[in-house]
């Protein structure tokens, strides 16, 4: 029976949930005020060890993927057992964040309870590209960016302040670029199952067009956000750490755009790699500059 559980447990796909540290770290770098260091590694255990999973090993099991996903090129056969830990990282999840906030467990339950109407077969949102972008974009961005505030102990004066939501507003713009990328290589996955994902619906180049399009949409508003809050030297920061993502991105587009081979999950990985390292690299740096 343990035997079958540690089979099961590389789809919760723990590694990869790393990837989505540019948000908690972007959260963390737009409070303007003091909070407390231990609460925000109570938050980023919540969120990457416990929840993140959850959400994955909850759409792994009702995907029943056969080819490469997020993090997994050869995903193992989904099992019963993959359930038994979703539900058992969902209630350690909310077990932990109550003990940071009655707030942040609230908030915590219902992102996990969304990421299972993105899945579920009862409803599955991922069939339709609009609303299931809007689900992903939303809660992944600007939901997770106030939630981790929350969780750190963020007053309501500074969730609410005029740059911080626009601040959350980016992340969410990053998010809608980025998003339609990690669905570039599964055309062919999502047509078994009659998942009519965005990036289908873009087709190969239109989801280059549309990323490039919503990456730069989230650049200008982080540099207006921070021109509004005296904070020039955060888009220094920004564009001199994502350059290499800008050139890699670049490189993918055009390559992508001449064979559409290249439209791979390796290469979806490897820029998924590369704009989580460089934009924490780049939120993080911004808190030492602010802090130290």
């Amino acid at each position: 029976m343990l035997n079958e559980y540690k089979k099961a447990l590389p789809l919760l796909r723990i590694p990869f949930s790393l990837y989505l540290m540019p948000v908690f770290w972007f959260g963390l770098s737009a409070l303007q005020g003091p909070w407390s260091g231990g609460r925000a590694a109570g938050v980023f255990v919540v969120l990457h060890l416990l929840a993140y999973p959850a959400s994955n090993g909850y759409n792994s099991y009702y995907d029943r993927d056969e080819g490469s996903i997020g993090g997994l090129k050869a995903p193992p056969k989904v099992t019963p057992e993959l359930l038994h830990l979703v539900w058992l990282f969902d209630a350690l999840a909310v077990a932990g964040a109550l003990l940071l906030s009655g707030a942040f467990a609230a908030l915590v339950a219902v992102y996990l309870l969304v990421s299972k109407a993105y899945s579920y077969e009862g409803i599955r949102l991922k069939k339709y590209p609009l609303p299931s972008t809007a689900v992903v974009v939303i809660f992944q961005g600007a939901f997770t960016f106030l939630m981790t505030q929350v969780g750190v102990g963020a007053p309501a004066a500074q969730l609410f302040e005029p740059t911080n939501l626009l601040l959350a507003l980016v992340s969410t713009l990053f998010l809608c670029g980025s998003y339609p990328l990690t669905q570039v290589y599964q055309h062919a996955e999502d047509a078994r199952r009659g998942d009519r994902t965005l990036s289908r619906r873009l087709g190969i180049r239109g989801t280059f067009v549309f990323a490039g399009l919503g990456l730069l949409a989230g650049a200008l508003a982080l540099a207006l956000a921070y021109w509004r809050r005296g904070e020039a030297r955060n888009t220094l920061i920004f564009l001199a750490a994502t350059g290499p993502v800008v050139a890699l991105f670049g490189r993918w587009a055009w390559l992508a755009w001449r064979d559409a081979r290249h439209a791979s999950f390796e290469w979806t990985m490897r820029m998924n790699q590369a704009s989580s390292l460089c934009l924490s690299a780049a939120f993080v740096l911004m808190l030492a500059w602010r802090h130290f």
